[in-house]
């Protein structure tokens, strides 16, 4: 990070969407354990592993995060907003002058090491990058800076889906891992994920 707290121009930040209030799930999912620890925990692991200097996680207020010592930095922004657009706003705005930001949801605990890696190395000057498995496309999803303008714009629940679907400056990358389809919505789901990812 730069003397005044910015990011250099030529850095990625990741963003951990963590605001919803998990109506399906029927009580606090994120802090549910999954391998002895909260389901969130995965997904902020996951995001500091991508090639980023900063990791911001958009979350509501009240959700109890352990300390994230070390590099990465871990900024927590507190939101009383569960609306997706308003969410995604945040973790833009936080992100500052990076030259993209990965977009990691915090439900979705078996992300493939490497994989924020391998978007970085294939996004070049394109709009955004994702991965690509069995015909579908899934997470995380790095969007250029060109994106950020778009994303002030959302609104409700709508998220970047919208915004890349009428894209032809959009970059796959061939993903043969399922789990970037996987979230968790209900407690049966947890039972999926236990074990070794």
């Amino acid at each position: 990070m730069t003397a005044d707290g910015g990011l250099p121009g030529d850095s990625f930040a990741a963003i951990v969407l963590a605001a919803g209030h998990a109506v399906r799930f029927g009580s606090d999912k994120l802090s549910a354990p999954l391998d002895g620890v909260p389901l969130l925990t995965h997904a902020i692991r996951a995001a500091r592993a991508a090639p980023v200097v900063k990791v911001v996680v958009v979350t509501r207020p009240g959700l109890t995060l352990e300390p994230w010592p070390g590099e990465p930095a871990v900024e927590v922004v507190r939101l009383a907003s569960t609306a997706l657009s308003d969410t995604l706003k945040a973790g833009i705005a936080a992100a500052g002058n990076a030259k993209g930001a990965f977009v990691f949801l915090g439900d979705m605990p078996r992300i493939p090491p490497g994989l924020a890696a391998s978007l970085a190395a294939a996004i070049g000057p394109a709009y955004a990058a994702m991965p690509h498995q069995g015909g579908r496309p899934g997470h995380p999803v790095l969007l250029s800076s060109r994106a950020f303008a778009d994303i002030y714009a959302l609104t409700g629940d709508e998220g970047a889906g919208r915004l890349l679907r009428r894209r032809d400056d959009v970059i796959f990358v061939d993903c043969t891992d399922p789990a970037i389809h996987f979230d968790v919505d209900r407690p049966d789901d947890l039972a999926r994920f236990a074990g070794p990812s």
